[in-house]
């Protein structure tokens, strides 16, 4: 049972800027989020329906719908910049 991932723009946009060796990491991560949607360490956002998983210095911010088995990757990026509101 495998879910479906996207990745809107903007987080696109952020991975994109991230350095290499961080990069392949953080993608890695995110494949892993295609067969186990809630991996250890992974924490509820309070206030949102969204989840947060570590990559080392980074996070990765994404909604998961069980019912249609689709994951969205909503933001990412350095943990101090990550919750900052826009």
């Amino acid at each position: 049972m495998n879910y479906t991932i996207r990745i809107e723009r903007l987080a696109q946009k952020s991975l994109a800027r991230i350095p290499q060796p961080h990069q392949d990491n953080i993608i890695d991560a995110i494949h892993n989020l295609a067969t186990i949607p809630r991996p250890h360490g992974t924490r509820k956002l309070s206030g949102k329906d969204a989840w947060r998983i570590r990559v080392g210095d980074y996070r990765i911010i994404y909604e998961i719908d069980d019912d249609k088995l689709n994951i969205l990757i909503i933001t990412l990026g350095h943990r101090r910049e990550i919750y900052r509101k826009r």
